[in-house]
Formats: structure tokens, C-alpha cells, sequence
């Protein structure tokens, strides 16, 4: 690539990364503040708070690797030092797919109507599984990164470079098999959180509309508090299932780029789709939830004020 499109897309990837970590920065000292103001934390905040931090992160190792891949492509080379990165990737990956997942699973068991026995024990604990189950959520990705990791080798690298990889074809071809399994099981394996919260959406849309019959669309119909909070999870959950499946491909993308002809465009290309998920589930969980909204309200009006002081 030349330096003027280098550039660009470093520049468009920067502002990307900024925005999503200043959304999810906001969410997180927000409810931090509540947290140490109040002594104590909603399982609501606390789900938002892990997963705001582990988009954070996940922002920084994407534009991280892009950075490397862009203006030290020799160090991108050399799979000891990119190990580490590919590690935290990972990592960040899932833990942030996994936290997503657990709010919509949240979203469903605060908000949704059902009778079965098995459902009502857990409505009635979910405040106190949501701790337990966060950790859970990171042990397993734990082990999902660990040995993913172990899978990406110097050849992978490699082949990721234009110009190595003319010098290292054969090479490529014979190990060909391995990487394709490697990438094929790194997008199955999010495949399950995103079964997860596609079930939860859907059940979601049955309480509402099983809701709607026994309100038999009398005058209060869409303005009573249940349907309203119905409304409002199933966008916070449609939101992320969009975002996801956009997501999903980026990463596809960018993991399985060294099969393409281009292949340092298509991981920059991927991983500029790719940060446009946490950056735009952010601000979308903002304006879905009161108190974040709110706080956002009031930062807007100081900053105004702030901006009108300084003009006279």
C-alpha cells in the first residue's frame, strides 16, 4: 500500500478506536462513581462496567496490531513478539462477547414473563449469579485464548505480508490445512454467546407479544412500564446481535486474510469494520439506559456552558 492510504486508514482507525473508548470509558467511570459513591453496585452496572473494560482493551490491541501491521511490519513478522498481542486479542475478544451475551441473557430474565419453575429460580437470583457468572465468562475465555494462541505460529505472520509471503508460498500452501482450522474454530466458537443472545432476543419478542394479547391492546397498549421495558431490551439486544454478525465478518476478515491477494489491505479493512462494534453498542447502551443517559445529559450541558463561557 502506499504511505497517502496508509495514512488514511491509520487516521480513520484512530478516530474509530477514540470514539469507542470514550463511550465505553464514559459507562464505566460513570457507574464506577455510583459504585463508590453508594458502596455498593447493581449486577446491571456491574455487567456494563466489564463489558465497557474489556471493549476498552479490546479497542487498544486493535489498533495496536493495526499500527504494527502498518509502520513495524517487520516486528509483525516475528510471531514471538506478536503473541502476545494475539493473546490479549483473543481474550478481549471473547470476554467481550461473552459479557454482551450475559446482558442480554440479563435484559431477558429482569424483563420477560414466564411461568416455568425453572426460569423463576433464576429471575428470582439472577442479581446474585450475575458476579459468578462474569467470572465464569472470563475462565472460559481463558481457556479459549491459551490454545488459540498456541496455533499462531510464524508462518501465519508470515503469509499475512505481501512480499513474505511470495518468498514463502510453498510454505503457506503446506500449512494451509492447519491455519484454516485454527481461524474456522476461532469464529464457531463465538458462535455459541451469539446463539445465546439470539434466543434471548427471541423470547424476548414472545413475553411482549404474549404481553400485548393480555393487555388485548386496551388504551394503555404500548405506554404501560412492561411493554416500554420489553421495547427497550429488544433494541438493546437487536442492537448487538446487528453489530455482532457486521463484527463477525471483520473478524473473519482479518483472521483469514493471508488466503487473499491483498492481504495487508484486508486485515486493515477488517479491523477498521471491527471497531466499529464496541464504538457503536457503546452509545447505543447509553441512550438505553436512564442513568448513563442522564449523566450524559449533564456532561453535554457543562461542556455547553464550558464552550460559552470561553466565547465571551
Amino acid at each position: 500500500m502506499t504511505f497517502k492510504v496508509d495514512t488514511t486508514l491509520m487516521l480513520v482507525a484512530v478516530g474509530e478506536a477514540l470514539v469507542g473508548i470514550l463511550g465505553n470509558s464514559f459507562i464505566a467511570l460513570v457507574n464506577f462513581m455510583g459504585w463508590i459513591k453508594s458502596k455498593k453496585i447493581a449486577a446491571i452496572d456491574l455487567i456494563l462496567t466489564s463489558l465497557a473494560m474489556s471493549r476498552i482493551c479490546l479497542q487498544c490491541i486493535i489498533l495496536l496490531d493495526c499500527f504494527i501491521l502498518v509502520w513495524y511490519p517487520d516486528i509483525y513478522n516475528k510471531g514471538k513478539e506478536m503473541r502476545t498481542i494475539d493473546f490479549f486479542w483473543t481474550l478481549t475478544n471473547h470476554l467481550s462477547v461473552w459479557f454482551a451475551t450475559c446482558l442480554s441473557i440479563f435484559y431477558f430474565f429482569k424483563i420477560a414473563n414466564f411461568f416455568h419453575p425453572l426460569f423463576l429460580w433464576i429471575k428470582w437470583r439472577i442479581d446474585k449469579l450475575v458476579l459468578r457468572t462474569l467470572l465464569a465468562c472470563l475462565i472460559l475465555s481463558l481457556c479459549c485464548s491459551l490454545p488459540v494462541t498456541e496455533n499462531l505460529n510464524d508462518d501465519f505472520r508470515r503469509c499475512v505480508k505481501t512480499k513474505e509471503r511470495v518468498n514463502s508460498t510453498l510454505r503457506c500452501k503446506v500449512n494451509k490445512a492447519g491455519h484454516v482450522s485454527v481461524k474456522v474454530n476461532l469464529n464457531l466458537v463465538m458462535l455459541f454467546p451469539f446463539a445465546m443472545a439470539l434466543v434471548s432476543f427471541l423470547l424476548l419478542l414472545l413475553s411482549l407479544w404474549r404481553h400485548i394479547r393480555k393487555m388485548q391492546l386496551s388504551v394503555t397498549g404500548y405506554k404501560d412500564p412492561s411493554t416500554r421495558a420489553h421495547v427497550k431490551a429488544m433494541k438493546a439486544v437487536i442492537s448487538f446481535l446487528v453489530l455482532f454478525i457486521a463484527y463477525c465478518l471483520a473478524f473473519l476478515i482479518a483472521t483469514s486474510s493471508y488466503f487473499m491477494p491483498e492481504s495487508e489491505l484486508a486485515v486493515i479493512w477488517g479491523e477498521l469494520i471491527a471497531l466499529l462494534y464496541p464504538a457503536s453498542h457503546s452509545f447505543i447502551l447509553i441512550l438505553g439506559n436512564s442513568k448513563l443517559k442522564q449523566a450524559s445529559v449533564r456532561v453535554l450541558c457543562t461542556v455547553k456552558t464550558v464552550l460559552k463561557g470561553r466565547k465571551y
